[in-house]
């Protein structure tokens, strides 16, 4: 199976990062933990569908059409749409309708569909129009401030804002950082000191729970197609 993917970062506050994959020889692949809600754009076999995506709390597996193209947004922890609070998605999506090849419907609106690199022109379009919108005090957080309000307030407005704990969302960045590590060459060993688990044994629970690998398929590139850019062709 192969499932070729190619991400990068931005320059966005707004965004995470952007994607874009295709799929070759595809039935089945594993999906991945994931602190970020996005938008999906697919074609196949003539079809264009849109999406959004919720951020996901455990691996699973989704199937996948063969010759599929796919582009996705993945927005930054703490921003939001408007009509979809961001703890409504977790653990599932929201299919758009009318979508075609140029536009999809989103807010009651009809925007251009947009490529990888004019994904953050149509994000600023949705900020502009107020489609999308942020906690300001998640942002802070993130950025690594204390803001002066009590750890109580803080976490209910992370959860209000992510639909997830502060301490859930470091976990499955953490091993998502951890499994990226792995698949080029890092050892074990390393992972393990570098990103402070207690020992290989819990790096083993995270990578089973939230990423759906154990240490030596990510550093054998083995277990079939993976929702996740690990720099080289998801494959077995």
């Amino acid at each position: 199976m192969v499932l070729r993917f190619e991400t990068r970062a931005s320059d966005s506050p707004w965004v995470d990062t952007v994607w874009s994959a295709t799929s070759e020889h595809v039935a089945e692949m594993t999906s991945v933990a994931a602190v970020c809600w996005g938008l999906v754009f697919s074609e196949h076999d003539g079809r264009v569908s849109a999406s959004i995506s919720g951020p996901e709390t455990s691996t699973g597996t989704a199937p996948v059409p063969e010759g599929a193209i796919f582009f996705g947004i993945e927005f930054a922890v703490g921003t939001s749409l408007r009509a979809v609070p961001t703890p409504a998605l977790v653990n599932g999506g929201v299919e758009l309708p009318e979508a075609t090849r140029g536009t999809f419907l989103l807010d009651g609106v009809r925007w251009g569909s947009p490529g990888p690199d004019d994904a953050e022109a149509l994000v600023d379009r949705l900020v502009r129009a107020g489609a999308v919108v942020r906690d300001p005090l998640v942002t802070e957080v993130r950025r690594g401030h204390r803001p002066a309000v009590s750890e109580r307030t803080v976490e209910r407005r992370f959860r209000a804002a992510t639909g997830m704990t502060q301490g859930a969302v470091r976990q499955i960045e953490r091993a998502r950082h951890a499994a990226a590590l792995l698949a080029t060459g890092i050892p074990v060993a390393d992972v393990v000191s570098g990103l402070e688990y207690f020992d290989e044994p819990h790096l083993a629970r995270a990578l089973r729970r939230y990423v759906g690998r154990t240490a030596r398929q990510l550093r054998e590139g083995t277990g079939g197609a993976i929702a996740l850019n690990l720099d080289q062709p998801a494959t077995s």
